[in-house]
């Protein structure tokens, strides 16, 4: 049943490779769980319940994502929206967090109608193949930067901005350790050897005290503090019309890009265009939708999910398997927070070296895309250089794009060949480049 369902074998999978790639995903995606609450509850919202509707929410995304659109592609909160979401709207605005629930919720609404008409997969089709693969590359340099930062490998320097971390230090080891450990499981060809080297890293790190054992399961928080608290009676204020269009730009971009940079490596992607990409779209959008009425901020595809990818999973069934696991997750949280909840250095950093060398792997397999680029022809080398730069050194998939559909469409211009180019890569270009300027 499930191989009819999802198709396992015509995508040349199984079901065992499914399951762990859905895992594999999960594990390197969980900081999420920790992070969501952290931000959100500093402009006043309840710690507890953000975590379960956190969890709640991306779990039914995950899950409509696997049953409706068949990928394996894993959902859960923006990161980058939700500073933005607690710390400019709720707190720099000072509008209450109810009513910027109601904004997102309207935001997902818009979502799910762009992606209903197509809108937004004709954007993706519209896009040189020359970008998808420069947008491919940009993904994975920037989850290698995460990870290097996340194991104290890179560390931020006043005169360079970056720089060399202590590479004696615990957790640093821990992560050369675990970098070394799924690397070698790799050049065995070791199945599900990125799972693998997570658990064999994380059991590293009790044994040596780094992680303190803190129990396996708990009742979870109540949800009751954010669930169904949205207000949408102030909707057509000046600041809520902005928020509300800025939660719709800055998901529609960092979905393009994070399934425009992975579906190939699923073979989602024929001929420019993504298989069932409407639905995919639609599970992102209606993953929105419940979000904000559970009470967390926007929803959006994860690139994390390269790392299921890469450990076999080629169907929605990793999804569904990743989205039981996060049901679940509130009622293990010592244990998840054990593995996942990473390591304090001091006050303003805090370390993950469990997850960190999955990430960096994972850059590793993103880059071949950067092959397929023709860096012969400066129209095109420049606009693929411009996006896959500055997605990691601004860590923002929509700042790449916004880049690299700039430079794509003012050098068609330049060159002549403007008609040559699609009219929404021109008009997207447009958007971004009038963004800047009112940003300015």
């Amino acid at each position: 049943m499930l191989d009819k369902v999802f198709k396992i074998s015509e995508r040349g999978s199984s079901i065992r490779r499914e399951v762990t790639g859905g895992a594999t995903t999960y594990m390197t995606m969980i900081y999420i769980v920790f992070v969501q609450p952290v931000v959100l509850s500093s402009a006043g919202m309840d710690f507890g319940a953000v975590m379960v509707a956190t969890c709640a929410a991306s779990a039914v995304a995950c899950l409509i994502m696997g049953i409706y659109a068949n990928y394996p592609v894993a959902l859960a909160p923006a990161m980058g929206t939700n500073f933005y979401f607690a710390f400019t709207v709720i707190v720099g605005m000072k509008i209450d967090w109810p009513e910027v629930l109601g904004a997102t919720f309207v935001a997902g609404i818009l979502f799910l109608g762009l992606s209903l008409t197509g809108l937004r997969e004709k954007v993706i089709s519209s896009l040189p193949a020359s970008l998808m693969n420069a947008m491919a590359s940009g993904i994975g340099l920037m989850i290698a930067l995460v990870g290097l930062e996340w194991s104290g490998i890179i560390v931020d320097h006043a005169g360079t901005l970056v720089g060399l971390g202590d590479l004696g230090s615990a957790p640093v080891l821990l992560s050369l350790f675990g970098l070394g450990v799924i690397s070698v499981l790799l050049v065995l060809n070791v199945p599900g050897a990125i799972l693998v080297g997570i658990f064999c890293t994380a059991a590293a790190g009790i044994l040596t005290g780094l992680f303190e054992y803190q129990g396996i399961m708990s009742a979870p928080p109540s949800l009751s503090p954010t669930a169904f608290k949205l207000e949408l009676g102030s909707l057509f204020s000046w600041n809520l019309v902005v928020a509300t269009l800025v939660f719709l730009f800055l998901d529609i971009f960092d979905t393009l890009g994070t399934l425009v940079g992975i579906a190939p490596e699923a073979g989602l992607m024929k001929h420019g265009h993504l298989v069932s990409g409407r639905r995919a779209l639609v599970a992102d959008a209606a993953g929105t939708v419940v979000g904000s009425l559970l009470g967390t901020s926007t929803i959006t595809c994860y690139v994390e999910s390269a790392a299921g990818i890469q450990s076999g999973a080629r169907t929605g069934l990793a999804s569904v398997v990743t989205g039981i696991m996060l049901f679940l997750t509130p009622f293990f949280y010592p244990m998840i927070k054990m593995i996942g909840g990473g390591v304090q250095v001091n006050q303003s950093l805090t370390l993950y070296p469990v997850t960190a060398p999955a990430l960096i792997i994972i850059g590793v397999f993103m880059m071949k895309a950067a092959a397929r680029i023709p860096w012969f022809d400066f129209a095109e080398a420049l606009p693929a250089f411009l996006t896959m730069t500055i997605m990691p050194l601004t860590v923002s998939i929509t700042e790449g794009i916004s880049f690299g559909l700039i430079s794509y469409s003012a050098l068609a211009i330049i060159r002549g060949k403007a008609r040559e180019v699609s009219w929404p890569l021109h008009l997207c270009a447009v958007f971004f480049l009038l963004r800047y300027i009112f940003l300015l």
